[in-house]
């Protein structure tokens, strides 16, 4: 890949490759946030955000084994994430790398998060795809997009305790991606559909929010919930917005989990009052993310929603950006 970061093999060290190799030694990719579930798809829907980013460098050792060598960001928390490769998210999309192509060679990974932990914008999600991103550069013959996708569902699976790829498909295909258990599907979105998502200072573990959807859902609220869907995919293919205003209404997921985010009534409130065609919690929160119909729209939005978390208590970020969001790349 032109854009790889490539060396030549160093006279001495630790890091040696046969020389009959044209892979380059060490590459460095980025991935981006995202919103995953976008309310009515839970588990199955994503969009990837232009916004915050982790950033992974993988080099090529000739050691059988994945190390960690470094995490850093300015992040809170980002000290207690493990070195341990099987223990990270990241490490563990490598080892699954390594495992099923059956490499002789190693990787030596390090990280830079530029996503708030526990923010419902894919955080984990995003060190493993740049992590599988930037080692596929290694490879004699990188493989296509669709083939990194289980080694970092296996990677995620180490966050979320299990295998969903509503945030992982996205960032390695961008825009909005319908995530299966070992499919994704981009879909089509139009360019005047914009989203501000709006991260508040609170930590939410993935783990927490899915404990309040454990009891089982009445029939006829998965039924409702499925004309939903219906509505929302077709609005998305038309390029429909009344569609989508009319889809994008999640039944199931937000009421468990709106008690669980101060202020997220009101922001979405705000939302809706400011002309959104839709507002949801993003992934399992507290961010929480709406739609618009123009990039204007979005804008003169955003601030109304920070005022409704500020005044929970709040401070908060907000993010403007094309639902139709980049994907994750190899960077210089």
């Amino acid at each position: 890949m032109n854009d790889a970061i490539i060396e030549h093999v160093p006279s001495s060290g630790e890091s040696r490759l046969p020389a009959q190799t044209t892979a380059p030694v060490q590459a460095r990719a980025f991935a981006p946030a995202s919103v995953g579930n976008i309310g009515v798809g839970f588990d199955l829907l994503g969009h990837s955000i232009d916004g915050p980013r982790d950033v992974a460098t993988v080099r090529r050792i000739d050691a059988p084994e994945v190390r960690i060598t470094a995490i850093s960001g300015d992040i809170p928390g980002v000290d207690r994430l493990p070195l341990e490769a099987a223990r990270n998210t990241a490490g563990q999309a490598l080892i699954s790398m390594r495992e099923k192509l059956g490499l002789a060679h190693g990787f030596e990974l390090s990280l830079v998060k530029g996503i708030p932990l526990g923010s419902g914008l894919g955080g984990s999600a995003a060190s493993c795809v740049a992590a599988v991103v930037a080692a596929n550069a290694l490879l004699d013959e990188p493989l296509p997009r669709e083939a990194l996708y289980e080694f970092a569902l296996d990677g995620e699976s180490v966050s979320s305790g299990s295998r969903h790829g509503d945030n992982v498909a996205p960032m390695l295909l961008g825009g909005v991606v319908m995530a299966t258990h070992d499919r994704m599907i981009a879909l089509d979105v139009p360019e005047w559909l914009h989203a501000v998502v709006v991260h508040p200072d609170q930590m939410l573990e993935t783990r927490r929010a899915r404990e309040v959807l454990a009891e089982p859902y009445p029939l006829h609220d998965v039924v409702r919930q499925s004309a939903h869907l219906a509505l929302f995919l077709t609005g998305l293919q038309r390029g429909d917005a009344s569609l989508l205003r009319e889809g994008l209404v999640d039944l199931l997921v937000e009421p468990r989990r709106a008690s669980l985010i101060p202020g997220f009534a009101a922001a979405k409130a705000a939302a809706l009052a400011n002309g959104a065609l839709g507002a949801s919690i993003s992934g399992a929160g507290p961010s929480t993310f709406a739609w618009f119909a123009s990039r204007e729209a979005a804008e003169a939005a955003a601030p109304m929603m920070r005022v409704a978390f500020a005044e929970a208590g709040y401070d908060s970020r907000a993010y403007v950006t094309p639902v139709a969001g980049p994907r994750a790349e190899v960077i210089s």
